[in-house]
């Protein structure tokens, strides 16, 4: 009997002690998960929070708009430690209007806490797709939409910028002619247009200016068709704001130099430093046709509100923008072909500009 109680006794011990474990790893398992659930953290503290683009047409090799949002999103994936895929960042490239929809329903089915809508061009997609997922968070950039709690809106003063590099075009020029070639008609593009017309007249009232859109933002040869006209006609410096079009332009330029070095043809950049698009080697000589360019940082705005939304601050149904109070407007970095008397003007007029002192118009006047 006693033996016989002794082994009952073990056993309720062993049964206890083995319920005891259970529970403890149980209540284990479960901690681990409310904790990885609550702070949304993984891998060593690595933030869960994923990120996409759409692009519009020109793609993330535009060497322009879209590039620039590329590059600031891989900025930002590497600082905080993302890869790139759909359990980090990536982008997803538009061949034409009629992908924006797939790509976005794309990234939104890839689970993507943020999806970028690169360009104007994307806002009725952006409209509807956000409409039908209100809990998945887009930016549009370029555009404004209202009544969306789930969509921010990333706008720029482009005006501010133009106005700078249209100082440098009136003050450079040689012929009193320079040129504009736009992507499309459109609002955002006129202020490209507006601000570069207002600069070079507020320095230069003789200097012609001749304004022409595209139509396309991804035509090459149409731009450089446009390009030789007006190099033709008497244009000694052309700035453009034609994303991938634009390509032409600079494709023109670097013809006419080949063909004749010591012509004296510009081509102002866009978006970002277009410095190395200029490159022109003629009979072992290096030239460069880019003047300057006017820097729109798109990759700063991308970096800047993938951070706000990463730290729970995504500014839904808010407009941000951005010009040269915020460094995201502004001349290029190189400025090898710019005189230091022209450079000084443009730092006296983007004072006066930040000072409120110059009032420049959105639209081009005729």
């Amino acid at each position: 009997m006693i033996i016989g109680g002794t082994k009952v006794k073990k056993r309720k011990i062993g049964l206890a002690l083995s319920l005891v474990l259970a529970a403890g790893t149980l209540l284990g398992a479960c901690g681990t998960s409310t904790s990885t659930k609550d702070d949304g953290k993984s891998n060593g503290g690595k933030s869960k929070f994923t990120v996409a683009m759409v692009t519009d047409v020109g793609g993330i090799d535009d060497k322009s708009f879209n590039q620039s949002a590329w590059e600031g999103l891989q900025k930002f994936g590497a600082d905080n430690g993302l890869q790139k895929g759909t359990n980090g960042y990536n982008y997803l490239q538009s061949q034409s209007p009629a992908d924006y929809t797939t790509n976005l329903n794309t990234a939104v089915r890839n689970n993507f806490k943020l999806i970028y809508g690169i360009g104007y061009n994307l806002q009725k997609d952006i409209e509807t797709i956000a409409g039908q997922r209100p809990k998945s968070n887009f930016a549009i950039v370029d555009s404004v939409i209202t009544g969306k709690k789930n969509v921010a809106s990333i706008t720029f003063k482009e005006q501010e910028g133009s106005f700078l590099v249209g100082v440098v075009a009136g003050l450079t020029t040689k012929t009193n002619k320079v040129g504009f070639v736009g992507g499309t008609d459109s609002d955002l593009i006129n202020k490209f247009a507006a601000g570069f017309q207002a600069g070079v007249k507020a320095v230069n009232p003789k200097a012609k200016l001749d304004i022409q859109f595209a139509g396309a933002f991804d035509k090459a040869d149409k731009g450089q068709s446009m390009a030789a006209a007006m190099y033709q006609s008497g244009a000694d410096i052309i700035y453009h704001a034609a994303g991938a079009t634009g390509n032409g332009v600079f494709t023109e330029a670097k013809n006419i130099k080949q063909k004749d070095p010591n012509k004296n043809v510009w081509v102002i950049g866009v978006d970002r430093d277009q410095n190395d698009e200029g490159k022109v080697t003629v009979k072992g000589k290096e030239y460069n046709v880019t003047l300057t360019s006017m820097v729109k940082r798109v990759d700063l705005a991308v970096e800047d509100l993938s951070k706000k939304a990463m730290e729970g601050k995504f500014p839904g149904g808010q407009q941000i923008e951005y010009g040269l109070k915020e460094n995201a407007i502004g001349i290029a970095p190189s400025q090898e072909n710019v005189s230091k008397d022209v450079l000084k003007a443009v730092d006296e007029w983007k004072q006066k500009i930040i000072n409120g002192e110059v009032d420049i118009p959105l639209k081009p006047t005729k």
